[in-house]
């Protein structure tokens, strides 16, 4: 009766795992299904695309889609600029907001809960929301049209996410570290930069991913804000591949996988980070 028992066990669990493993390599192909169809799509002609092989390998591999693309369509100039941009972004991010999380969780000032709040109000402002008025400053200091024109507004929207994670994460640190240090002689900027900031590395990185997510996709501001070629992002430069009267769908797609790689990089790379980032803030907090 025992042996029936285990027998019916080992039956059930070993079809539970068949099951579980199926429903994963089904929910895994419909999430790698879009990739697939994207890199197929970059090297097919616009004929073959609209021809009834859209989902299929394509009958002859184009590779020359991606020369009109980084050469003809000046992807290559648009790469850069969006990585010089959310470069930007991501560096003054970090730095700024860093400061302003030790400064709001170690110090003690005037208007500490008020600027609190304040930060916490910006999580509720919806980026497109300040669409006008943040272009009408641009337009009155001259800076549309330039690369600040899209790093202030970035920036400014990035810090209150960027200081409720900084802060969640640092209310863990203990203050023992810094008596220590303070009473071997370290200063404020020693005891930040020696200490904390090396502590903190697991929600920087948290921090730098949200951050370049945010800014490499980013539309909205980068089409109002920018119609000089020399400055456009990837974004923006992916739409003027689109001519007038004829689009070639060969070279978009081209310029979509060539977009769509430094996240696929940091995804694979960086996740596991994330993830245990915010495992050990949420446990700190």
């Amino acid at each position: 009766m025992k042996n029936n028992r285990k027998n019916l066990t080992a039956s059930h669990n070993k079809y539970s795992s068949v099951l579980m493993y199926m429903l994963l390599f089904a929910w895994s192909a419909i999430q790698i299904f879009p990739i697939y169809w994207l890199v197929t799509f970059s090297l097919k002609s616009n004929s073959e695309i609209f021809g009834g092989n859209a989902l299929g390998l394509p009958k002859e591999w184009l590779w020359t889609n991606y020369a009109k693309a980084l050469i003809n369509g000046k992807v290559s100039l648009y790469f850069m600029n969006s990585v010089i941009v959310t470069g930007a972004t991501i560096i003054i991010t970090v730095i700024v907001s860093l400061m302003a999380t030790y400064a709001l969780t170690r110090m003690i000032f005037k208007f500490k809960k008020s600027m609190s709040l304040f930060y916490m109000i910006g999580l509720t402002v919806p980026i497109h929301s300040a669409l006008l008025p943040v272009f009408i400053m641009l337009r009155t200091f001259k800076l549309v049209n330039s690369y600040a024109a899209l790093v202030l507004p970035y920036v400014a929207f990035a810090i209150p996410m960027a200081v409720m994670i900084f802060t969640g994460f640092m209310a863990g640190i203990p203050r023992e570290l810094e008596e220590s240090a303070c009473l071997d002689g370290c200063s404020v900027y020693g005891i930040f930069f020696r200490i904390m900031v090396p502590l903190m590395k697991p929600a920087v990185a948290t921090v730098a991913i949200f951050t370049f997510l945010q800014a490499w996709n980013e539309l909205m501001f980068a089409v109002v804000f920018i119609s000089d070629t020399k400055y456009k992002t990837l974004t923006v430069g992916i739409q003027s591949l689109a001519g007038q009267y004829t689009i070639d769908w060969g070279a978009i797609g081209a310029g979509l996988v060539v977009a769509t790689i430094p996240t696929l990089i940091v995804y694979i790379f960086m996740s596991k980070k994330v993830q245990d980032s915010l495992v050990v803030g949420a446990i700190k907090g």
